[in-house]
């Protein structure tokens, strides 16, 4: 185990995923540079050669297809966009045919494409690079979608993704790059669909998302200062969902809270409640909270960037109001 960044724990995935199989290929814009794309691809060019790190035209539909195409072939390609909102371009690849063909081939027909799409936030990003879809594509059955906080669960994630036989999307927020965790040096998998508790409490169940997951956690030490015995869930894929972990925290604390860094409206915040609603409504104790983003465009000024996105503070008074209520 050695202590490493997000950003690294990528590298260290590709790295050895591409030693494991010669059918491992990455594709995306300025996957070949030498600084990589914020560090996560350099150096694998060096190694392996354009003909596996290849770079790719702005043409993310085109991208996207020739995956699949790569897939269908019997290689394991993992595509990187740079930032989710340009994404939007590959819908019609994604929603008609990625997410379709296991179904449509009645099991017979799998596509292990891995998709990095990466989530900005600050130095005035604004509305066209700072959105995350993660929500729209867990609605689509077909598709794995992960929404890792750690490096440690990036890298096993990733290479789960890599050697899988199921389409899978992978988010990455921006401002998780820099963070350290241990890591182990060799190559594991973590499954999906298995949430983690990264912090034990009793007093109020709250469920993360992505890089929501260390906004929750120095929550929730602030409050411990005050009395308050915060849990925290950190899911880790949305889909598949880990309902039984959900419902189990909740059943202890009898008070949820959660954050999901998207739009507030018809969001995974939604689905996580209305899950709990439906399964253990009985057992709420207090009125569930969402903490999310406004329904707004990303503002691209730094002062209203800051008033946009959620703090300490105001996290800390949302759950306040549900342990109190």
């Amino acid at each position: 185990m050695t202590q490493q960044t997000y950003s690294k724990a990528i590298n260290q995935a590709l790295y050895q995923a591409m030693e494991l199989s010669s059918n491992v290929l990455v594709l995306g814009q300025l996957v070949d540079y030498q600084s990589g794309v914020f560090g996560t691809t350099t150096g694998l060019v060096d190694k392996f050669g354009t003909q596996r790190v290849c770079d790719f035209p702005v043409a993310e539909s085109l991208m996207t297809s020739t995956g699949i195409g790569l897939a269908m072939s019997g290689m394991r390609p993992v595509l990187v966009h740079q930032r989710v909102d340009f994404m939007m371009y590959s819908l019609d690849a994604i929603v008609n045919w990625l997410s379709l063909m296991r179904f449509k081939s009645n099991g017979k027909l799998s596509l292990p494409v891995t998709i990095r799409a990466i989530v900005g936030k600050g130095w005035g990003q604004g509305p066209q690079h700072s959105k995350s879809m993660h929500a729209w594509f867990a609605h689509l059955p077909g598709l794995r979608v992960a929404v890792p906080a750690t490096a440690y669960d990036i890298k096993g994630l990733l290479l789960e993704s890599i050697f899988g036989e199921n389409p899978t999307i992978i988010i990455e927020h921006r401002s998780l790059f820099s963070m350290t965790s241990e890591v182990p040096d060799i190559p594991y998998r973590v499954r999906f669909g298995e949430a983690v508790v990264r912090r034990k409490g009793k007093d109020v169940t709250i469920v993360a998302i992505g890089f929501m997951v260390p906004q929750a956690l120095r929550a929730a030490e602030k409050l411990a200062l005050e009395g308050i015995d915060a849990e925290v869930l950190d899911l880790r894929t949305i889909s598949p969902l880990d309902e039984e972990a959900i419902c189990n925290s909740v059943a202890k604390t009898g008070k949820l809270v959660v954050m999901d860094p998207a739009w507030k409206s018809i969001g995974m915040a939604a689905e996580v409640i209305a899950l709990v609603s439906e399964k253990m409504g009985s057992n709420f104790k207090t009125k569930p909270a969402r903490i999310c983003y406004p329904n707004s465009h990303t503002p691209a000024s730094s002062a209203l960037e800051v008033e946009y996105y959620p703090n300490e503070t105001s996290i800390a008074n949302v759950i306040r109001s549900v342990v109190y209520a």
